[in-house]
């Protein structure tokens, strides 16, 4: 974290989730979640599939609400009408799992199209921030290109680009390698990695252990729609409380090896 975000980190929590509920039909998803994100925090969040971490972020941005529980994003609550949430939801980045760009678009166009549409930026402005956010995710010579022209990891890399280019207060990350090619993999995590060490507040659901092991502040296991224990990597990789996460973090390194590498 930079000098300058460490004058400016305070008790307050950027993000603060309060005992977030969430039911689909007769299937709870998600039974009181809680937990603070401060600033520069790269918060991972691991568990087994059906557990609710999806959810639990989709409600974060309110892309789904909450039955109840409250999230508050630098102090005030996100709630109200859907003009209110739309004004948080701009300053709270989503990279999901598939890469959702605009095939007509090229890469630059996508990154452009948030900032002129949202931000009412010039499209000349939006154009230099857009080359600036490609060159930041190792694209920048990709710019012309059209998504059905790119790899995998380089449409993921847009995708996080167009996200950076709306300069959220913070970023949620959905499996952002599930959908990847095994060998595409390392080069959205490096994207991802080097966003951490500059003090972007990140929450990252994801698999990925070497990931979360090397950069992550703090890791939240969930299972059955709650959070059952975290804790620094440390300790929920080396010395974990309880049996339960024992079991899955022996489970998790036979099905996706040691991941040692930093």
């Amino acid at each position: 974290m930079s000098e300058q975000q460490n004058r400016e980190k305070t008790d307050e929590p950027v993000l603060r989730i309060r005992d977030i509920t969430k039911k689909y039909g007769e299937n709870q998803v998600l039974k009181g979640v809680s937990f603070d994100v401060q600033l520069g925090d790269t918060k991972v969040i691991i568990g087994p599939s059906g557990t609710g971490k999806s959810t639990l972020l989709r409600c974060i941005n309110h892309l789904d609400i909450p039955d109840n529980g409250q999230v508050f994003l630098n102090g005030h609550e996100i709630h109200g009408s859907k003009k209110d949430i739309s004004t948080y939801r701009r300053q709270i980045g989503f990279v999901f799992q598939d890469f959702n760009l605009f095939d007509h678009l090229t890469a630059l166009g996508n990154v452009m199209l948030g900032p002129v549409r949202v931000l009412n930026m010039s499209k000349a402005d939006a154009r230099d921030l857009a080359c600036v956010e490609l060159e930041r995710v190792g694209l920048r010579e990709k710019a012309d290109l059209y998504p059905a022209q790119l790899s995998g990891g380089q449409k993921q890399r847009v995708s996080i680009a167009r996200t950076l280019a709306m300069n959220p207060k913070l970023i949620l990350f959905d499996e952002p390698t599930s959908a990847l090619d095994p060998e595409l993999i390392g080069e959205v995590l490096e994207v991802m990695k080097d966003l951490a060490r500059s003090g972007m507040t990140m929450v990252v659901v994801t698999h990925e252990m070497g990931f979360a092991r090397s950069v992550a502040n703090e890791i939240i296991f969930m299972e059955d729609g709650r959070i059952l224990e975290e804790g620094p990597p440390q300790e929920i990789f080396y010395k974990p409380k309880l049996e339960r996460t024992r079991q899955f973090m022996r489970k998790i390194s036979e099905l996706y090896g040691k991941e040692d590498n930093p």
